[in-house]
């Protein structure tokens, strides 16, 4: 019982990692606030935390919305006394040729992948600085560690991610916050469900050869599962890593070696 007597935020709890991360943390003895976009993902994954007796809270949000996130703080706190762990899961991909990428596209992906991790990261930091205790770890990916062509705006949000975690682990080291990210690979999700419908559909090829010809590369021979995540996330939210901090670790596999 890693977390026994932790609470935790996840964003996009309802599914993929985050429902992984919510139902492992609750087996290592934390209680959980699960906010999703789907309050009906949320509900589902907090009544499977609920069953495993831990405390649960579901919550509908964008974490895109100012509003939303000071919502989420503060439901915390009220249901919980305190936050001691922020997940920073949510996020999204589009696949798109970088000339045919609009602002739009930029501003969504930049928007939820990026702008949100700061501003929960800030929101949470707040309270956990006030107690002189906490960690948050936040969603990187590979493609924070090299550009992907079809990928530029999630590329560049991952990029991001990894330099918010380095500099806030050097602005809250002193305040007893520790800040850590984890860069997951090829997982086995629907997020790159869509990923391989899209790329495989610009470059002419049937639905799954994407996919298929990325997990060929793996050098450990099979596709990530969001569990392999969590196992991560659950380790550097616990005093097991607590001289752990600015770090950004890869959980892929083999695919990316630096």
């Amino acid at each position: 019982m890693r977390l026994a007597g932790k609470s935790a935020i996840i964003t996009g709890a309802g599914r993929g990692i985050g429902r992984a991360t919510a139902l492992m943390f609750a087996r290592e003895g934390a209680d959980v606030l699960a906010p999703d976009l789907d309050l009906a993902s949320s509900e589902a994954v907090a009544k499977e935390i609920l069953a495993l007796g831990r405390k649960a809270v579901a919550m509908q949000m964008d974490v895109t919305r100012m509003a939303d996130i000071q919502r989420m703080v503060q439901t915390a706190v009220r249901e919980f006394g305190k936050i001691d762990i922020l997940v920073n899961n949510a996020g999204i991909t589009q696949v798109r040729f970088p000339l045919e990428l609009t602002e739009a596209d930029w501003d969504r992906t930049l928007n939820l992948n990026l702008k949100a991790v700061f501003f929960c990261s800030q929101a949470v930091a707040r309270e956990m600085v006030a107690r002189k205790s906490g960690v948050i770890l936040n969603a990187a990916s590979i493609s924070g560690r090299t550009g992907k062509p079809m990928l530029v705006d999630y590329c560049a949000s991952k990029f991001g991610v990894i330099g918010i975690t380095q500099s806030l682990a050097m602005a809250l080291a002193k305040h007893g916050v520790r800040v850590n990210a984890v860069a997951p690979g090829i997982v086995d999700t629907d997020m790159w469900v869509s990923i391989d419908r899209e790329w495989s559909a610009l470059e002419g090829k049937p639905t799954g050869a994407v996919k298929q010809a990325r997990v060929a590369n793996i050098p450990l021979g099979r596709i990530e599962t969001p569990e392999d995540v969590a196992k991560l996330y659950t380790f550097l939210a616990s005093d097991d890593a607590s001289y752990i901090t600015g770090q950004t670790y890869n959980v892929c596999g083999g695919l990316q070696l630096n």
